[in-house]
């Protein structure tokens, strides 16, 4: 919906605003993976101590963590290889690049999350009924230990771009199990000072509500974009009564905002102008508007002459229209 009809004028074409897509952020990138590199190599570090540390004590607190560790591990993985792949130019039938990829791996960390709430909600009910031995001073010493290095990789992660879901989505996975050690340190001193081995198995269940928290955030946000839904901070009907509110504009219709991937709001409209109005101009004035109080950078909008509902310039017009009651007998729907 771009590119001029000729002489007339009678249509504007797309117009973009930069986001710094050249070697500042270039060098955003490579400092984005190098602090999630940093913060992969703590997680297998450590994972690989509690696991062991939990089939010694025979704690499931242990245990769950280390699988949730291990889930870190993969988040961050994933996010360095759908950084790696997103990256890639535009060509061919991919005119938006491989920029959802994030997407995708924020879905498949939510999916996982998910399933380890699953088997977690069900060998945690198993032990509260049976509950087995569990050696407390192992537990605490590990879980404290693990609280340390999962702030520390929090830390990391916290100062990269966290507006991506894909850094997002793994930041969660640290930041929920850093909760979860201090669970487990709490229940592990519970079953050392007490003797109540049960502590062991509800610290398991406090992680599986963490997790469950998290996971279905991450599916709930990735699925908005998945299913190209409008950022939930912007207002389609709110951003047609603005544009319908300038003085050159009779009516907008066929208005689509979505997201192409994190921080990528896109937007496309069919906008009916006065006839003597300038389409360039007003084109250009709407897409800066859009910009300025949207942050809405990518857009595309169609300019056309004519009289609303009388002039037919859409088979299928999509949506509301939108238009300025004080100037139009229609008004909005």
């Amino acid at each position: 919906m771009s590119g001029d009809h000729g002489p007339d004028q009678t249509r504007g074409g797309g117009h973009s605003h930069g986001h710094g897509h050249g070697h500042g952020h270039a060098l955003s990138a490579d400092a984005d993976r190098r602090y999630l590199l940093g913060a992969l190599a703590l997680i297998l570090g450590y994972m690989a101590v509690e696991v062991v540390a939990g089939v010694v004590a025979n704690s499931i607190a242990l245990i769950s963590d280390a699988a949730h560790m291990l889930t870190d591990a993969s988040a961050i993985a994933l996010a360095l290889i759908a950084m790696r792949i997103a990256a890639r130019p535009a060509k061919g039938a991919y005119t938006f690049g491989y920029k959802r990829a994030e997407i995708l791996s924020a879905q498949i960390n939510g999916v996982t999350l998910l399933l380890l709430v699953a088997y977690f909600v069900y060998e945690g009910v198993r032990r509260l009924l049976e509950p087995p031995e569990v050696h407390g001073p192992i537990v605490v010493v590990t879980a404290v230990a693990g609280i340390a290095v999962n702030a520390l990789a929090a830390w990391l992660l916290s100062r990269a771009n966290r507006r991506s879901l894909n850094v997002e989505g793994a930041f969660q996975h640290v930041l929920n199990d850093m909760y979860a050690f201090i669970a487990t340190a709490v229940a592990g001193l519970v079953v050392w000072l007490t003797g109540f081995r049960q502590a062991d198995t509800i610290a398991a269940l406090v992680v599986a509500a963490l997790m469950l928290k998290a996971g279905w955030g991450l599916l709930r946000d990735s699925g908005r974009v998945l299913l190209q839904a409008a950022p939930s901070d912007l207002d389609p009907d709110e951003i047609g009564r603005v544009l319908a509110a300038d003085a050159d504009v009779e009516e907008i219709h066929d208005l689509h905002v979505w997201t192409v991937t994190s921080g990528y709001p896109t937007l496309s409209a069919h906008v009916i102008v006065a006839r003597g109005s300038d389409c360039h101009r007003v084109r250009t004035r709407l897409a800066d508007l859009l910009h300025e109080r949207f942050a809405i950078g990518h857009t595309t909008l169609q300019v056309d002459h004519g009289i609303p509902g009388l002039d037919r310039h859409c088979e299928d017009p999509h949506g509301p229209r939108h238009s300025d009651p004080l100037r139009s007998p229609y008004g909005d729907p």
